[in-house]
């Protein structure tokens, strides 16, 4: 293993919440006032900090988002994780195989820890990721594509920048892992590979990274 410390972007990486997330991102824009489609919202908001909403919409409109907006999202997000979210398929044996080689892993999400836990819990994941491996936006301020977060979470986990692989689906996340001084491995189920360029090594299934971590 050429790293010493592997980490996980959560939602589209471990999580398969990105459709869900986005759906209803862009139905509660549009109920708002800011038509959104699907398409808008993976563009514009996938792998990102609830940060980013806010500036974009005030910066395209003029226009603030209201106070509970996180708040009213967030809940209408948990309940369709409640009934629909599912593991990124071949992503258990991912972290398996991490588990039995004794490779160090955590994860580094833009999403708050509610949403980080919350979607761990409906899919099991939780028993991968305990106290002390899992790292927020939420703890640095400012999400992706600042380099902060992962920065963060290595110094926590006791690593180098220069030991660590990240595992990113997002654009901004790719961006935010290469600032950091990191290798980055950018996985190509959602997002199309030439939005990624800037990764390390490209792969398209959980069985193909499986592969990329001997």
């Amino acid at each position: 293993m050429r790293y010493d410390l592997i980490l996980f972007d959560n939602d589209g990486v471990l999580v398969d919440s990105e459709p869900i997330s986005n759906r209803h991102l862009a139905a509660y824009l549009t109920e708002l006032g800011h038509p959104t489609t699907y398409e808008d919202s993976v563009r514009d908001y996938m792998g990102a900090a609830m940060h980013r909403v806010h500036d974009l919409v005030q910066e395209r409109t003029g226009e603030r988002l209201p106070a509970d907006f996180d708040d009213v999202f967030h809940a209408r997000v948990f309940a369709a994780f409640e009934r629909e979210l599912r593991p990124v398929a071949g992503i258990e044996g991912v972290l398996e195989k991490l588990a039995a080689d004794g490779v160090p892993h955590c994860v580094a999400s833009s999403g708050s820890h509610e949403r980080i836990r919350v979607g761990h819990r409906a899919t099991g994941l939780d028993r991968w990721f305990g106290d002390g491996r899992i790292f927020s936006s939420q703890d640095v301020g400012r999400g992706k594509p600042d380099p902060d977060l992962f920065l963060y979470a290595a110094e926590r986990m006791g690593v180098a920048p220069e030991r660590c692989l990240v595992v990113e689906d997002s654009p901004l996340g790719v961006r935010a892992a290469v600032a950091a001084g990191m290798d980055v491995y950018g996985f190509t189920a959602m997002t199309p590979p030439e939005k990624l360029v800037d990764s390390t090594q490209l792969f398209s299934s959980m069985g193909e990274l499986a592969d990329l971590l001997v």
